[in-house]
Order: structure tokens, then C-alpha cells, then sequence
């Protein structure tokens, strides 16, 4: 498998193991849905009556003053009551094994070289951290959506990015199925190329 550096026009070659491999629909859509909900706060929380703040007298005699009966201050039918079926804090979590994971990040970057959607370059990164720098770097390659992934991080390059809300600039480390899907360009230095070789070899 070879690509072409965008900045020199040399021929990379790259791990066959890693960026030719068959896409596999089932298992990146399962990775997705994982990766999704384990980003699930579920710190939803609500109070029963039992944990309502208030006294456990009852608030009037039970005949003779032609109120309703009323047992308790906290009943979920009066106002500040407990609610009936209190939401509690709840787990979204789901898991996936590392080789299923690693395959369908193989099986993404694969389709991404297939469809003409990866960019390599020698390196990317800027002088000084504007954002109008970057902005017509882009412009010129005429990239939309774009997500840049660097090893290392240039620190000019990620603060020119954060006003831009179509780009995004990510370590290998910080790679995720749901970002590589979702952005319409992947630029890729050849770093973190290797480096990726090296961690799903």
C-alpha cells in the first residue's frame, strides 16, 4: 500500500497489515456504539421520598378537618415531595476487546486510504498559532472538514485550530473510531503514521 506525501510528492509505502484491510461494516459499528456509550455521564439523579429532606410527622389529624388524608410532608403528590420513581445514577458502559478495537480502527483508515478521504505529509505544522494562517493553509488545499493527526502536537497548530469548529487536531494516542468517521479529510503525518504501525503491529 502506497501513498503520496502532499508536501513533496515521495511515495510512502505503508503496512499492508494495518491500511489494507478489508472494511468490516459489523465491527466499526459495533466499536462506535461502544465508544458512544462509554461517553454516557448517566449521573442522572433524582430523590425517592425516603430521602426527601422533612419531617416524618404527619401533618394533621387523619378525620375532622375536611382536609384530604396526608400521612407525610415528603409525598411525591405535594410540592418539594419525593418523586414517585427517582432516577438513579446508571452505567452506559459497554465493552470490547483491544483486538477488536484495533481492527476497527485497521478497517476505518483502510477504507479512508480507499476512498481518497487520507492525506499524508511529510509534517504539519505552523510558524505562529493564527488561526488565519491555518485557515488559508486549508483554503488552498481546499480541505472542508478536516482532522489533523500529529505526533507530536504542535502547540501553534492546536491553538489556530480552536476557533475553527470544522477542524480538529488530535494526537495518535487520542484517536477514536467516532472522529475518524466523521470528519470529511484525514491529514496524517508520517510520525504518527509509524507510530500507529508500531502500536497495532
Amino acid at each position: 500500500m502506497e501513498l503520496i506525501l502532499q508536501d513533496t510528492n515521495e511515495i510512502h509505502v505503508l503496512s499492508e497489515k494495518v491500511f489494507n484491510v478489508s472494511f468490516n461494516e459489523s465491527l466499526v459499528h459495533q466499536t462506535v456504539v461502544t465508544y458512544l456509550a462509554r461517553k454516557r455521564q448517566g449521573s442522572k439523579a433524582q430523590k425517592s421520598r425516603s430521602e426527601v429532606s422533612g419531617s416524618g410527622k404527619k401533618p394533621w389529624r387523619q378525620k375532622g378537618t375536611g382536609k384530604a388524608r396526608a400521612g407525610s410532608l415528603r409525598s411525591p403528590i405535594w410540592r418539594s415531595g419525593g418523586v414517585t420513581f427517582a432516577a438513579k445514577p446508571k452505567k452506559y458502559i459497554l465493552k470490547i476487546n483491544k483486538k477488536m478495537y484495533q481492527g476497527a480502527l485497521k478497517s476505518i483508515f483502510s477504507e479512508l486510504i480507499r476512498q481518497n478521504r487520507l492525506f499524508l505529509f511529510a509534517d504539519f505544522f505552523l510558524e505562529s498559532p493564527k488561526t488565519k494562517i491555518l485557515f488559508k493553509k486549508l483554503q488552498s488545499m481546499n480541505f472542508k472538514r478536516v482532522l489533523i493527526i500529529t505526533d507530536p502536537i504542535d502547540q501553534n497548530l492546536s491553538y489556530a485550530a480552536r476557533n475553527l469548529y470544522y477542524v480538529c487536531v488530535l494526537s495518535v494516542n487520542a484517536i477514536n473510531p467516532v472522529s475518524l468517521i466523521s470528519y470529511d479529510t484525514i491529514l496524517i503525518t508520517i510520525s504518527a503514521i509509524k507510530k500507529i504501525e508500531d502500536m497495532f503491529q
